[in-house]
């Protein structure tokens, strides 16, 4: 069976969500978001270990929530990069040597769930790169630099990526090789892949699996959460 690491991305500033603070630690119906989105890896099978990504102040925080969770997957906490995928980097720099497969996620898409990152993982053990992805409802212009329009991508070929979005060890390091000095320019894992000619597959996700990114991002995780039974 291959051993699959889970990297969390939780380095990121929280500049539009308008508060000083990480946004990993947004209390959510009264629990840090990271820890549902942990939470989420900790109990996900397929998953061998978990590797958090943050900023070197947020790294005790983290420690507290994992610990007090049981969440024993986390084997390593590291410092962030200057770029997402620097940070990256800095996770799968800290993960097992044995690790076949990288499961890269972000900290703030706390509504993650076991058995998404399972069926993603799947896609990715019998392809080398899967990703979860949704389908466009809303139509999509592309416009010019003065914010005309020049073109209608058709929208049924079109998907709003999300993660996990998991590599085949030797694949996605040689992406990173491959980079260069030009890796900082990169803010999405596939567009690595998609960089050096390789393929990789979109499964479907769920409009759920939401990133904390503004204020209203809060109201609709709660309120998901809240359907989920949640809070209770």
């Amino acid at each position: 069976m291959s051993f699959v690491s889970a990297i969390i991305v939780a380095a990121g500033n929280s500049v539009r969500m308008g508060t000083a603070n990480s946004k990993q630690f947004i209390p959510l119906l009264g629990r840090p978001a990271v820890e549902y989105t942990l939470g989420a890896f900790q109990r996900c099978g397929i998953i061998d270990e978990i590797i958090v990504v943050c900023r070197e102040q947020d790294a005790p925080e983290i420690r507290k929530i994992t610990d007090s969770n049981g969440f024993n997957k986390v084997k390593e906490i590291v410092n962030g990069g200057d770029s997402r995928a620097k940070s990256v980097k800095n996770g799968i720099a800290a993960a097992h040597p044995k690790a076949d497969y990288y499961a890269i996620h972000d900290g703030a898409r706390p509504l993650i769930t076991p058995a998404e990152i399972e069926r993603v993982v799947i896609a990715a053990l019998e392809t080398g790169a899967a990703t979860l992805g949704t389908a466009v409802t809303d139509t999509i212009k592309l416009v010019d630099e003065n914010s005309i329009i020049e073109s209608t991508p058709a929208r049924s070929r079109l998907r709003a990526v999300q993660t996990p979005q998991v590599f085949e060890k030797e694949l996605y390091t040689f992406a990173i090789e491959d980079a260069g000095n030009r890796l900082a320019e990169f803010t999405d894992d596939c567009s690595l892949i998609e960089n050096m000619g390789g393929e990789v597959t979109v499964v479907g996700g769920s409009s759920e699996n939401i990133k904390l990114t503004t204020p209203i991002d809060i109201i609709i995780a709660e309120s998901i959460l809240k359907a989920r039974g949640e809070g209770k």
